[in-house]
């Protein structure tokens, strides 16, 4: 279950190589694009400049890249030719990268164009959620403060977890043990170790938590139709508390304001 320092630097070259392609993204005008020509657009940069290779294509059975989850889509997300991103929507994309032998996972969702306030509070408070279970992650914490610090924030601000998905060990395998829960108890579950490698991803629903799985088998939306948003980063439990491996450059701020060790 933990890693070796040996494979934490191959997992933090993964994670650095994945953060560069939401850099990408971040320069990439997705106004106006299939999410298809998102996900090709993803894995020619992940193949062709990063010599490294999508994960997820071929994960389960799955076809694409990435998984591209707009609006009361909460995860799992396949991507369309037809389905085209317009001003309004909200998109979470979760892409997955394997560098020698190791893989790193990370999400972003995403504003497109002008999102009215009720769908940028929710996004905003997704992000600061993930924060705060990086932020409870130290050697002799437990996976229960992870969970609790996430459905905390979440409440306090009106929205609901879902409980049917959690993050997930990671390393050569895309899932290993243990299961990290966005809801729970402090001082409850597993103990953290130096080395443990896992990922934060949080989805919160601006209705209730309830969700359902549409008939192509992947699609994962809102039962009740609302607005879903998620975020995700790959950590590493250090002596010092946590390395966020799929850190991209503007969040670095972040550590320091949340005051958590890079």
């Amino acid at each position: 279950m933990t890693k070796r320092p040996e494979e934490l630097a191959l997992m933090a070259e993964s994670g650095r190589l994945l953060a560069s392609v939401f850099e990408l993204l971040d320069q990439t005008p997705l106004a106006g694009m299939s999410t298809l020509q998102i996900d090709t657009l993803v894995e020619r940069y992940i193949v062709d400049d990063l010599q490294a290779r999508p994960a997820s294509k071929g994960q389960y059975g799955y076809g694409f890249v990435l998984n591209s989850s707009v609006n009361q889509v909460v995860c799992h997300g396949v991507p369309s030719p037809s389905e085209v991103l317009q001003g309004g929507d909200i998109v979470n994309l979760d892409i997955t990268l394997e560098k020698n032998g190791y893989i790193a996972d990370s999400s972003k969702t995403y504003l497109i164009g002008a999102v009215e306030p009720a769908a940028r509070r929710l996004v905003q408070t997704t992000y600061e959620a993930m924060w705060m279970g990086i932020r409870a992650v130290r050697p002799g914490a437990r996976l229960g403060d992870i969970g609790w610090a996430i459905e905390r924030h979440a409440k306090r601000n009106g929205y609901s977890v879902v409980r049917e998905y959690c993050g997930h060990g990671i390393g050569r395998e895309m899932h290993e043990e243990p299961q990290v829960l966005h809801f729970g108890r402090p001082g409850t579950g597993l103990v953290l170790r130096e080395g443990m490698v896992f990922t934060i991803e949080p989805m919160l629903n601006r209705g209730r938590r309830g969700v359902r799985t549409e008939a192509d088998g992947w699609t994962v939306v809102t039962k009740d139709g609302s607005l879903s948003a998620q975020f995700e980063h790959t950590v590493a439990v250090t002596a010092a508390g946590v390395s966020v491996l799929t850190l991209r450059p503007d969040e670095r701020g972040m550590m320091g304001k949340m005051k958590i060790a890079a």
